[in-house]
């Protein structure tokens, strides 16, 4: 039989990275904290903590920090067609995976449809959120796959539109003679990290080609749009956070008319969980006002 005080702790230690925060969280002392890990590691007869700045859980321990988060999202369930079951812990945290564009546009929104939850974001690019789904390590990710993860459900979003942008200065100095395959090879680009392909699909698409120049690597969607106004190279860049830019000019389409859409889905576990629930038909009624 498995105790949930001490498995309470294990996952405040792991979700909070720390012994001091967990106990804040859970209105004990460290050295309570501690003890519970401990007494919990020497029972299952394994490590589940690697002690440091911050701590995380090992393989193990993930695995039970996820068990505790699915357990409470069916125990907020069970208290809400049982009304006199009482609750005196914090709200249910629920882990999902959402790409950073998603984040920096319209999933705060949906997000702000849900009030009596927590979350706990994951933030990775979209061809590869689904891949925590996959390990167990969330409960719903914002992904660009369509095929459903095992034991979980798929649903589109609609498709998040990206334009090719770049200061005005930056293009008369780097394309003299037009936009091409040949003068984009020469153009120093923005790459978010090392899973962005947002640039490389953008150049097939128009071009026919991969294209690989020179790139900044920066990964945050604010320091895209900063990093192109300033003329430091030419990025993909979400048309809802450019807007306004390439209305005043400060920022100009590389290839007017040549959007790259990139597909998005709502893929969650099938763990029956109201609260699951309601933050799907959230997100769901977000993407639809405001994805393409």
């Amino acid at each position: 039989m498995l105790d949930y005080a001490l498995l309470s702790a294990l996952a405040a230690v792991i979700r909070t990275g720390s012994f001091e925060r967990a106990a804040q969280q859970l209105h004990v002392t460290p050295s309570a904290v501690s003890q519970r890990v401990k007494l919990l590691e020497e029972r299952l007869g394994t490590i589940l903590v690697v002690r440091g700045s911050p701590c995380a859980g090992t393989p193990a321990g993930q695995r039970l920090c996820q068990h505790v988060e699915q357990v409470a999202l069916l125990e907020s369930e069970l208290r809400e067609e049982l009304p006199g079951i009482r609750h005196a812990g914090p709200p249910v945290t629920v882990r999902i995976a959402v790409n950073a564009d998603s984040l920096a546009t319209w999933f705060v929104a949906a997000m702000a449809e849900t009030r009596d939850c927590l979350f706990d974001l994951v933030i990775d690019d979209q061809e590869h959120s689904a891949d925590w789904l996959r390990r167990g390590e969330v409960l719903a990710a914002v992904t660009s796959g369509a095929k459903p993860v095992q034991g979980c459900d798929s649903t589109p979003l609609g498709a998040l539109r990206y334009v090719a942008t770049a200061s005005p200065e930056f293009v008369r100095r780097h394309f003299p003679g037009g936009v091409h395959a040949g003068s984009l090879a020469h153009a120093p680009c923005l790459t978010f990290d090392s899973k962005d392909r947002l640039q490389t699909l953008w150049t097939r698409q128009v071009f026919g080609a991969e294209i690989a120049p020179a790139t900044h690597w920066l990964p945050s969607s604010q320091a895209f749009i900063d990093a192109a106004l300033v003329g430091l190279g030419w990025g993909m860049n979400p048309e809802m956070l450019v807007a306004d830019h390439l209305r005043t000019g400060r920022l100009v389409a590389l290839v007017p008319d040549q959007p790259l859409d990139v597909p998005l889905f709502w893929q969650r576990s099938r763990i029956a969980s109201s609260r699951l629930g309601d933050i799907t038909r959230a997100v769901l009624r977000t993407a639809g006002a405001m994805l393409e």
